[in-house]
Formats: structure tokens, sequence, C-alpha cells
């Protein structure tokens, strides 16, 4: 597929979520990197147009370990709690109707790769200097290794937690995606929210340490929106299973009583593979 071309930035005078709700879909091309169906694509509606991605449920691999639901609606509920938390760390995503039916439809980021762009993952020959977070070692080749480590970086410690909250089994280097103006947003998530511990992630330079104030005060802000009744939970149960919803709680719950960054469980290789 051809590079993305892009869409000037300009003030719109409908909302993101507006226009890949309700928008006109064309599609562009196919991203063939991806182990299901996604598809580049055009929107527009009232005269406003962005590029987004559109991942129909039709072109979905079914996995043994996600049986309930669809993966778009995974990806969705991932949206949802990552707006409650304030963050916004998730571009806007909606569940909606497309050329080949329903499927997730998500704004397309367009990610900052100058030469400027700050680092955010690196290998290291030695220990990790001040301002990175040591991961892992990896083979480099020719039965050499080298040490996989990731930046320091607030934008990525609150991403740490909302991973650990929706539970997330594959956060890669290639799901950052940092815009030029220094926002950063993450993208798949589509195995996420299961019962069980699936945490698998780039991101364990933090693990076991002291949560900051910041998330601290965000877990307790979802512990208050995850109540029976609340806006939040109507639309979660829309999208995930109501055991899936209880894990949330008692991921949230977890964090708040221990006030720290989980560590890998151990029953689930921790280091997603490839890691970008």
């Amino acid at each position: 597929m051809p590079a993305p071309e892009r869409i000037p930035p300009r003030r719109m005078s409908v909302t993101a979520v507006d226009l890949i709700t309700k928008g006109e879909l064309t599609v562009r091309g196919r991203i063939r990197e991806a182990s299901n169906a996604v598809l580049y694509c055009a929107v527009s509606y009232e005269g406003e147009e962005a590029l987004c991605v559109y991942k129909p449920v039709a072109g979905e691999q079914p996995l043994w370990d996600f049986p309930d639901g669809t993966l778009a609606q995974r990806e969705v509920a991932a949206y949802e709690i990552s707006e409650v938390t304030g963050w916004g760390l998730v571009p806007p995503t909606v569940l909606r109707d497309g050329p080949y039916g329903e499927g997730m439809c998500q704004l397309w980021i367009e990610a900052d790769e100058s030469d400027t762009a700050p680092q955010l993952l690196a290998l290291v020959e030695e220990e990790p200097a001040e301002g990175w977070k040591a991961i892992g070692f990896a083979e480099v080749g020719e039965g050499r290794t080298a040490l996989l480590v990731h930046a320091d970086d607030p934008r990525l410690r609150r991403l740490a937690v909302l991973d650990a909250v929706i539970n997330n089994g594959d956060r890669k280097g290639g799901h950052l995606l940092p815009e030029a103006g220094g926002r950063l947003y993450a993208i798949d998530h589509g195995v996420t929210f299961n019962v069980d511990d699936k945490l698998r992630t780039l991101l364990w330079g933090w693990a076991g340490e002291p949560l900051p104030a910041e998330a601290v005060t965000v877990l307790d802000r979802l512990a208050d929106e995850l109540a029976e009744g609340t806006p939040l939970t109507t639309r979660l149960a829309e999208l995930i299973t109501p055991a899936e919803i209880e894990a949330v709680r008692s991921r949230v719950q977890q964090m708040r009583r221990t006030g720290r960054h989980p560590k890998p469980s151990g029953q689930w290789p921790a280091i997603p593979w490839p890691p970008v």
C-alpha cells in the first residue's frame, strides 16, 4: 500500500467521534502487516474529511482464549476506559457499520517519524542510562543479545497503567504513535479485558514501583465510574461480558490497594513477540 497521504489538520465543525461514526467510509487500501483485516479509509461527513482505520468483524481470526464478543468491541471498550482516565491515550474509536459489515473504526494518527522525534524504545549493550528503564534481553543476531529499554516517560507510564487496567495482552512498540506536537497515542487493543491475567507488554520498567499520584487519582476516578449503573458500565455492558467488567473492577481495586505497578504473573509470557 502506498504511504498514506496527509490531510492537513484544521478546525472541524463536527467532533472526531461524530465524523467516524456518521461519515461515509471509502476504502483506499489494506494494511497487510496486520494479522486481521485492517482497511485504510477516508471518512467524510458534513464537509469534513479525515483518514481512519476500519477493522471489519468479518476479517477477525477466531482466538480460543477470547471466545466472547469480538475484537472490535474490545477495541472500543479500551477507548471508553481511556476517555474516563482523562489521558486520551486511545484515538477516537467507535463500532459502526461499514463496507464489509460491522467493525471498529478509529481515527488515523500520523506518527512523528522525524529524526527529532523523542526515542521511546532502544537496544543498548550495557546498563540503561538515566532516563531509561530496562525491559529484558533480546537476541540481535549472531548469538548476541542486547538490553531492550524504554524511556522513563510519563506518557508511557500512563499507558502502562491503562494497559494494566484493561489487561492488554499485546503491547508492542509498533502500537506507540507519538505525534509531532508531543502527544502519545496507542493503538491495537483487540486482545484486552480477559478475565485471566494476560498482561504482556514492553512497558515493564516500572513493575513493582509505587504508582505516581496522578495514577492513584485516576484509579480512584475509575473505581467510581465502574460502579453499577454508571454511563461507563452501561456502555461496557454492550461491548464485553459481565465477568470481564468485574475483572476490570478487580484490577483497579488491586492497584489501589497495593499502590504499585503490577509485576508479571509468571503464568503468561510477559513480553510480546515480536516486540515491535
